[in-house]
This record gives structure tokens, sequence and C-alpha cells, in this order.
């Protein structure tokens, strides 16, 4: 593995940036003449190794929250590992040669900052980062922050406790596939349903399903078992209200909202991913990379066209940036 701890920073870096809105596969460009990102006294610079693509970044790009986001050129992404190169005055957590990894956008929807992570160094905010889990490849630490951090949040908000059932509602997607572990592992539960397609059925069994539904074969809100939690991914609130217990709650990250559906959009905080960092070591909780999901840092565009299929199980991660 290449050595990043006594990089000499460059004057001029390579990222990939749009300039205006629009599907990203078209309006994404390579530029290899940026300016290395100024940091702030409580930022560090990054080396970023590995960038994950999240659903989030084509909603960016397609201009979904324009008008409460950063002004274009933007360099995109949100998730990734690398190696702390540079740290202001005021980080008291990092040093240089630290192997880190984070969410670089502290609120998802609102302001993430224009210079992302498909780029070879970003800065960001010391308390949106953690020390990358020893037993993680960059590959494999970039493809969990903004899923994991979701998952977290949104399960701590439905109050899901020891000896509560959860149905997951796209189990084998980047969030899903956090959800059922973290859920079985973190947070107790004693019954764990989740859906996908027929050919994902025993993935999820292996992420600690005890209940896989092919939701080609079965409406999930007909089956006579009701659960504690629902938990939606994917934009299917009215259904999922159909098969939550009464008291229950239902949680979603995508579409619109009726109670007792409730909506939330995820923080990022490496405080999250401090807490969770024993699951990861311990490996009770893995990351879950798409079989095909792995592209060099030249074929970005390749990997937005596959994340625009919402066929993806896991996450797709770019690696490696030069």
């Amino acid at each position: 593995m290449a050595s990043y701890s006594n990089v000499t920073i460059p004057s001029k870096i390579k990222a990939w940036l749009y300039a205006k809105h629009g599907n990203p596969v078209d309006v994404l460009k390579l530029d290899s003449d940026l300016r290395v990102p100024e940091i702030k006294e409580d930022q560090v610079l990054v080396k970023v190794v590995a960038a994950a693509l999240n659903p989030v970044d084509a909603k960016r790009a397609l201009g979904f929250f324009k008008d409460t986001d950063s002004s274009p050129p933007i360099v995109p992404g949100y998730d990734m590992a690398g190696v702390v190169v540079k740290v202001g005055d005021q980080v008291k957590k990092f040093k240089v040669g630290d192997e880190v990894y984070g969410d670089v956008n502290e609120k998802s929807l609102d302001h993430p900052q224009q210079h992302g992570t498909l780029a070879e160094y970003t800065a960001v905010e010391e308390r949106l980062l953690a020390l990358k889990p020893k037993n993680l490849s960059f590959v494999e630490a970039a493809a969990l922050p903004a899923a994991i951090e979701t998952a977290y949040e949104g399960l701590e908000r439905t109050r899901l406790s020891s000896g509560k059932s959860i149905l997951v509602l796209g189990g084998a997607g980047g969030v899903g596939s956090l959800v059922i572990q973290l859920a079985k592992e973190v947070f107790g539960a004693s019954r764990v349903a989740a859906t996908s397609s027929t050919g994902k059925l025993d993935f999820l069994k292996s992420l600690g399903a005890d209940l896989a539904i092919d939701y080609t074969k079965e409406n999930f809100e007909d089956l006579p078992e009701k659960f504690d939690v629902v938990y939606d991914t994917i934009g299917q609130r009215e259904r999922a209200t159909r098969a939550v217990k009464e008291g229950g709650s239902v949680v979603t990250i995508v579409g619109g909202v009726t109670p007792p559906t409730f909506k939330f959009v995820w923080t990022s905080k490496g405080s999250i991913l401090e807490k969770l960092n024993p699951f990861i070591e311990s490996q009770k909780i893995k990351p879950v990379i798409d079989p095909k999901g792995t592209f060099p840092f030249s074929r970005v565009l390749q990997a937005f066209a596959y994340l625009g299929t919402g066929r993806v199980t896991g996450e797709i991660v770019i690696h490696s940036i030069p």
C-alpha cells in the first residue's frame, strides 16, 4: 500500500466537477488544474484515497436542492477515507499521518461543501471525522460514513430497542444493508425482516435478517406479522404504515410523509463513527460494497451511470484516487 505520511502537497490537483446542474454523466468534467483547498482553523486537509458515491450525489448534481446548495462549480462527493496531511490551529483530535474517514458535509442538504471528495485532496472539519477502523481498507471505510450515519440516526429516532421487531424496506441498498446490521448488533432488535428482489434474499440473511421478503412475489403490508418499527429507504410510506403495529414508528429517508411516518435528513458526525468503530473492528458491522461497484478515478462517469441503474447492492467506491 502506498505511504501517504510524507506526502508533498502539490499546488494544483485533479478533481471531478460540474459548472451547471444536470445528469452527472453529462455535466461532470475532470479538471487537472484545481487549487488545493485552504483549511480553516478547525479543519484538516486530507489526501483522499477512496471516495464513495451515494444517491444524494446524483440528486445534488441534478439540482434537487439547488436553493440550499453551494453555488457551482461543485466538486461532488460526501464520503471519503484518506490520510491527514495538514491540520488547522484548533485541531486537537488528529495529526499528520492519521488515517481517517467521514462524510465531509455536516448538513447533507444545507450548503454542502463546494469542494467535496471526488478530488485528490479535500478540507474537512475535525468534528466530522473519525480514525479509520484498523481492520478496514480505505475502500471499505469510504463506503460507510453517510450510509451508516443515516441508518444509525434513523434507528435512534424510532427508539428501536432490545426485544422490538423491525422491517427494513430496501434491505440490500447502502443504507438498508446497514440498518439490518445495526438493528441486530447495536440496538438489540429481536426480529429483523427486510425486503429485496429474488436474487438478494440470501444476502439479506447473511447480514442478519431473520425474515427475507421477496418484494416481487409478496406484498409486505399484507403479511399477518406487523412490526414495531418500519425503516423505509425506498419511498413506500403508505404501504409502510400498513406494516407497522399500532403505536409503532415508521421512518423514511425518501419522499413525502404522512403520520405516523416521519422523515429526517442525516447530519454528519464523527462522534457516531467513533461510537460504532468497536462494532466495525469486531466485525459485527461490515461495509457492503457492490460486487461491480469499485471504479478507478478515471471512470467516475461510468460509476455514476451504474448508480443511476438503481440496482446497486450496498455502495459504489472510487479508488484509487491519484
